[in-house]
């Protein structure tokens, strides 16, 4: 975050320092960095980067210098972003984001979640208020107008969510008539809106917002990506996902806009994971446990 400036600076250049020899230094500035940063899922992310090991004035050498970063994800989504009982969430996005924090040389004591729900994302990256958004966060033109994204780092689908005994929705084509709850400002959202005008959209400001509706009555199904879905009817036996995905929802990292090196580095960490398989790792530990595990996305690296 832009506040922490000064600060890296002022070790960044300590860090060109050690880089040219001061191996006490590196001794002594590493010992943080060489303990546990991963979680059980087998995080495979880096422990030992400093700020020397990125090019200087980097978002990249100011966060390593810091060795904290503040991280928006969501905190009420099963399987991708959700709190669990010792305050902390837990996740698919979560993991991803501890991922890259590794590469920082930044342990998972040094991530502060800060929740972010899909009205406020593009508004706390503006701001300053997150340094990076892992938040079921699809890419779309309209948002990277306002915010950079690297990624994808999984692809989703909008679906529908009803109750398990409403024999009346089986897929999108048996929305016309019904009152279908999503989340207000998010894709789904807009998808909606545009292309089923007979459906009457209540949207609130989270996807758990929806799930007494849901049950009372008060709506017939809920509609959003197939993973979070999948993630309320995993907890809830009397919810059921209908259909196959009606659109693509690729997910992404949101940062400041412009920001095209730190973009591209984030970018290289995903195709890492990929590579190395704690991207799978990371997935079979959350999300997998409830869905099948598929092949990377190719990242676009506009």
């Amino acid at each position: 975050m832009r506040h922490r400036t000064a600060t890296r600076h002022r070790t960044a250049g300590l860090a060109t320092l050690v880089a040219a020899g001061a191996l006490a230094l590196t001794a002594c500035g590493s010992d943080d960095d060489d303990t546990d940063t991963g979680s059980d899922t087998g995080s495979t992310a880096g422990t030992t980067a400093a700020a020397g090991d990125f090019p200087a004035g980097s978002t990249m050498a100011e966060l390593a210098d810091a060795g904290t970063i503040t991280i928006g994800t969501k905190f009420d989504q099963p399987l991708f972003g959700l709190v669990g009982p010792d305050g902390v969430p837990e996740g698919f996005d979560v993991e991803i984001a501890k991922l890259i924090a590794g590469e920082l040389g930044i342990p998972e004591d040094g991530i502060e979640w800060v929740e972010t729900i899909s009205a406020n994302r593009e508004p706390f990256i503006e701001s300053g208020q997150v340094d990076i958004v892992v938040a079921t966060y699809t890419i779309n033109d309209a948002r990277k107008e306002i915010v950079s994204f690297a990624g994808p780092y999984y692809e989703a689908g909008q679906s529908i969510l009803t109750l398990a005994t409403n024999e009346d929705i089986q897929g999108p084509d048996d929305l016309a008539g019904t009152t279908v709850c999503t989340v207000s400002g998010s894709t789904p959202e807009a998808n909606l809106l545009a292309e089923f005008p007979d459906t009457e959209v209540v949207s609130f400001g989270a996807y758990s917002d929806c799930l007494d509706p849901l049950r009372n009555g008060q709506v017939d199904a809920i509609s959003t990506d197939n993973v979070i879905l999948a993630g309320f009817a995993a907890d809830d036996p009397t919810f059921e996902v209908r259909g196959e995905p009606f659109t693509e929802e690729p997910y992404g990292i949101g940062l400041a806009l412009d920001d095209t090196d730190f973009r591209m580095w984030i970018n290289d960490v995903l195709e890492a994971s990929f590579a190395d398989g704690s991207w799978v790792e990371a997935w079979e530990a959350t999300a997998g446990t409830v869905l099948p595990t598929p092949e990377p996305p190719t990242i676009d690296r506009y």
